[in-house]
């Protein structure tokens, strides 16, 4: 008996522990990975699917991107913000 206790006091832990697991990938901040994005930032081109693919890895990072003096004016720019907006991946609050 003591044993299907425990076998349920640990089934139970791992439900709970599974449920609120959330898979996340590493990420790795590199904003040279946003250059397929420079085209569409700088102009009125729309952006491109490998752009939006990138813009949707380096969320993450584009906090610490805006905390950056040299990359802010880049990646805080109104292009930027609106390139973000198309590709579906609007910025973070920071």
């Amino acid at each position: 008996m003591k044993m299907k206790a425990s076998c349920i006091a640990v089934c139970t832990l791992l439900v709970l522990l599974l449920a609120k697991t959330e898979v996340t990938m590493a990420v790795t901040c590199n904003p040279t990975q946003l250059s397929p994005c420079v085209s569409a930032m700088t102009s009125s081109n729309p952006p491109s699917s490998l752009c939006c693919s990138k813009i949707k890895e380096q969320k993450p990072c584009l906090c610490q991107y805006l905390k950056n003096p040299n990359l802010k004016k880049f990646v805080d720019s109104p292009n930027a913000r609106k390139v973000a907006n198309t590709c579906g991946t609007p910025f973070p609050k920071c």
